[in-house]
């Protein structure tokens, strides 16, 4: 079957809508936004409040929650600060509802038209499944910080977050599937080494989500060292009984391992580029090599003086952001090695 150009546009646009759900993610949680809206209807919370009486009665509710009680009502919080917050959790959950509708209704489309191969149309199933499970794991999130403590749990963001990434690497992978049908003989050296750098890569994305769901990026804020003459923070092994603990739970712990797992990233990544030097690569793998190096030294830079300037908002989204784009070039390099 011939690919048809716009089913190879329909996933690159459900790929940048990925890319833009994620960063307005990145807002939410940066600005504190997301237990604002406390309950969730598929319907209902497609717009938000629509009259003054509305806004009142939504955040009179918002009050009985911990976030109100424990922190917001001791800041001067007003109904102006609560619609702020408001705000990117609706625009975050309806980019959600758009992706679906964009996602689904072309769907339908191409395989009424018989526009989809059967290949295709099972990882088209896949990628739905993974946009219902990614719905459910937003409210799953959202839903641990409603009951007894004011703030989500960092496992449960770290989920969430990851598997956004995930479902946005896959739906690039299908596309690439498209755009590239030719099949030839893998890299197979390289296409190892790449498959255990997206591994780590991984990895590093979960406790970035730690970090994150923690407030860890608030503490130690120096480079390299955690603080002067500290590589390993004496308050690692004080704030949880043993070390497992310690760097799932405690905030200094997760903080090293992120901090300290970006010196593995960078050199997988540069061991990767050294072993491709040594092979004769097309013009697509060369230049997803060069990409994937670029990328992981602006990343680890920015990793830097996101910790060091203590998480200012536009530094921990462009952190975040190079993340996402860092997965690309490191999805797009093992399609190129793979097939």
């Amino acid at each position: 079957m011939k690919t048809n150009k716009s089913v190879i546009y329909w996933l690159l646009s459900g790929c940048i809508l990925l890319f833009i759900m994620v960063t307005v993610g990145g807002i939410t949680r940066l600005t504190n936004s997301g237990l604002s809206m406390t309950d969730w209807h598929l319907i209902n919370d497609t717009f938000p409040p629509m009259s003054e009486e509305k806004w009142v009665e939504a955040f009179e509710e918002y009050k009985k929650y911990p976030e109100y009680q424990l922190i917001n009502q001791y800041n001067d919080f007003q109904l102006d600060d609560y619609k702020f917050i408001f705000f990117w959790e609706w625009f975050h959950r309806f980019i959600g509802r758009i992706i679906g509708v964009v996602f689904i209704i072309p769907f339908v489309y191409f395989l009424i038209k018989k526009q989809l191969d059967n290949e295709t149309i099972k990882k088209c199933f896949i990628l739905l499944g993974m946009g219902a499970f990614q719905g459910f794991l937003g409210w799953f999130m959202v839903a641990s910080g409603l009951k007894d403590m004011p703030d989500v749990s960092h496992f449960r963001l770290a989920i969430h977050l990851t598997f956004a990434f995930i479902t946005f690497a896959y739906t690039l992978w299908v596309a690439l599937d498209l755009i590239y049908p030719e099949q030839k003989l893998p890299v197979l050296e390289l296409r190892k080494i790449a498959r255990i750098a997206l591994v780590i890569l991984i990895i590093q994305i979960i406790y970035g989500g730690f970090v994150a769901g923690l407030n860890a990026g608030l503490i130690h804020n120096h480079w390299p060292l955690m603080s002067d003459g500290q590589f390993f923070h004496e308050s690692i092994q004080l704030e949880q009984s043993n070390l497992l603990l310690a760097f799932t739970e405690g905030k200094s712990g997760v903080q090293f391992i992120h901090r300290t797992f970006a010196y593995v990233v960078v050199g997988m990544i540069i061991f990767l580029f050294i072993k491709s030097r040594k092979i004769t690569l097309d013009k697509t793998q060369d230049n997803g090599i060069k990409t994937l190096l670029v990328f992981v030294f602006i990343q680890f830079i920015l990793g830097i003086f996101t910790l060091i300037f203590h998480v200012p908002l536009w530094l921990g989204l462009a952190h975040q952001i190079m993340a996402f784009f860092l997965l690309t070039a490191m999805t797009f390099t093992l399609h190129r090695f793979t097939k």
